[in-house]
This record gives structure tokens, C-alpha cells and sequence, in this order.
């Protein structure tokens, strides 16, 4: 009797060990960026398991294809990028090498962020003459926080849809997520409120969505053409500009090289100020945006 108790203990809790990896497997996802790792890693929690292609010290559009990412997207249930061929370079690949049908286009697993928000500077022509330019629109719509509340809606849906043993921790996590994101959207706009009108000189043009979300003006810019590294010529061009028109900052991104960034604030004395291109490991959206508005408020001010 005492052995058949243990027995029908031990399968009972084989059982519920079962029906609880179950509920709380977590799926695997791929980001191709450090903002949609951290933003899936608030929606999802506990249920899923994040890896991020890239850091916030590296350029999105030049990544190498490695064996390593092959294998991470291989065993991917959920691809999230930002698309407008901003990954075009190494993203294709990847998918190609992988052989996983699951996270294709077309499929619940493809996420890409650029499909559901409007995007600015869309070409009506694309020129290569005009450098490094996406037709889609500008690909670094991570720089707007109300994009990125359209883009966790759609996210908390497709975790759903992806995982639906789950969908009530997600729309917890997606409502909570979009209370805290709002109300800190509100305290940015205070803290910000004097930028508005504020003169900047960029080292590529991957700021356009800051600039529009905070007010920013931008007078000129370091690379003559998108991705074209600055000649002297140029250099000098814009040093002339700025006697005529000042600017109060040069903004360039962590992963970007700031050799002409320096020789302009040398020259000019107009600060230099490096904002991450994305939040930090461990780091989350509303941290990494708390970072950059500080930044530049200080610089302003």
C-alpha cells in the first residue's frame, strides 16, 4: 500500500512538473537590435528568453553573418527587427542559412517594428549617387517613444498569437509597460520643454525622430552624403557654415566614429555629445531614454 502511494505521489508530480513547463516554457527570440531585445524582454518576462544580434556600441547596418547568429536564429520561435532594410545587409542571410520557416516573412514568427509605424524621409527615388539612403523611409524610428508604443501594441499581440498559453501575462506586461511609458513620456516633455528650437550639428542622419519628437533643429551635418565618411573639404564647408549659423550641440551615436566630431568641436567649441544608439545590456527602454534626454537637457542648458 505504502509503495503504491509513493508511486501514484511520484506521478502526480511528474505530472504537475509537466502541465507547469507547459504554461511556463519560455520561447526564444531573436532581436536584431538592443531596443527591441529590451522591449520584448518587458513584454514577455518570465515566458520568454531574449538574444540580441547586436549592442548599442554597434553599427545595425554592417554586421557579420557568424555561425553563432545562424545557430541563435535557427532555434528562434520569434524574429522581432527593425526592418526598412535596415538589416538588409546580414538579416537575409541569416534567415537563408537557418532553414527555420518559422520566423520567415509571412509567418507569426516575422516581426519586423518598421511595418507599423509611419516612417519619415520616404524616397520617391532611390539613387545610390545619394550614399547609404533607405527607400522605405528612415530606419531609426527606436528614437521616438510614441513609435514605440505603437510598436509594443502590435508586439503584445504577436507574443500572443506566438505563445497564447501566456496571453494573460503579456497583456499584463503590455498594459503595465504602456501606463509607466506614458507617464514618463510626460516627464521627458517637461524636462525637455527648453530644447525645442535648439541648433545641432549630427554625424549621420539617424536622428531624424528625436529631432522631431524633442524640437531640434538641424543645421548641418558631418557626412556629406548618408554613410559617406566626412572629407576635409566638407569639413570645412561646415566650419563655415557654423561662423554663420551657430549650433549649440554635435550629436553622434556610440557607434560611431567621432574623429570629425572631435576636429569640429575643437575648432568651434560647440560640445560634443555621444547619446547610446540604444539601451544598454540589462538596461531598459525607459532607462536608456532617461539617459539621453538628461544628456542633452544638460548640454542645453
Amino acid at each position: 500500500m505504502f509503495y503504491q502511494w509513493m508511486t501514484k505521489m511520484g506521478l502526480a508530480v511528474l505530472l504537475f512538473s509537466f502541465g507547469a513547463n507547459a504554461t511556463y516554457a519560455q520561447i526564444n527570440v531573436f532581436a536584431c537590435e538592443p531596443e527591441w531585445a529590451a522591449l520584448t524582454r518587458q513584454l514577455g518576462g518570465t515566458a520568454v528568453k531574449v538574444f540580441s544580434a547586436t549592442t548599442n556600441q554597434q553599427d545595425p547596418h554592417h554586421i557579420q553573418a557568424r555561425p553563432s547568429l545562424i545557430a541563435k536564429v535557427r532555434r528562434a520561435d520569434l524574429l522581432v527587427c527593425t526592418g526598412a532594410d535596415l538589416e538588409i545587409g546580414w538579416l537575409p542571410l541569416l534567415l537563408r542559412k537557418s532553414g527555420n520557416g518559422n520566423i520567415l516573412a509571412g509567418t507569426p514568427g516575422h516581426f519586423m517594428a518598421s511595418d507599423y509605424v509611419e516612417l519619415l524621409e520616404k524616397r520617391a527615388v532611390l539613387d545610390r549617387a545619394m550614399g547609404d539612403i533607405h527607400a522605405a523611409g528612415n530606419p531609426h524610428i527606436h528614437f521616438d517613444p510614441q513609435r514605440i508604443q505603437l510598436i509594443a501594441n502590435v508586439l503584445t499581440q504577436r507574443l500572443i498569437k506566438i505563445d497564447p498559453a501566456n496571453k494573460t501575462l503579456y497583456r499584463q506586461n503590455g498594459q503595465d509597460f504602456s501606463q509607466q511609458w506614458q507617464q514618463a513620456i510626460k516627464g521627458w516633455h517637461r524636462a525637455a520643454k527648453a530644447l525645442r528650437g535648439t541648433k545641432i550639428v549630427v554625424g549621420h542622419n539617424n536622428w531624424v525622430y528625436l529631432e522631431q519628437w524633442l524640437g531640434l533643429v538641424k543645421v548641418a551635418t558631418l557626412e556629406p552624403k548618408p554613410g559617406i565618411p566626412p572629407t576635409s573639404r566638407h569639413l570645412g564647408k561646415v566650419l563655415a557654415q557654423l561662423k554663420q549659423n551657430p549650433a549649440a550641440m554635435i550629436l553622434i551615436s556610440s557607434a560611431q566614429n567621432d574623429k570629425s566630431a572631435r576636429w569640429l568641436e575643437k575648432r568651434t567649441a560647440i560640445p560634443r555629445i555621444e547619446l547610446a544608439f540604444g539601451p544598454a545590456k540589462n538596461k531598459t527602454l525607459e532607462q536608456w531614454f532617461g539617459q539621453i534626454v538628461a544628456q542633452l537637457v544638460k548640454s542645453g542648458s
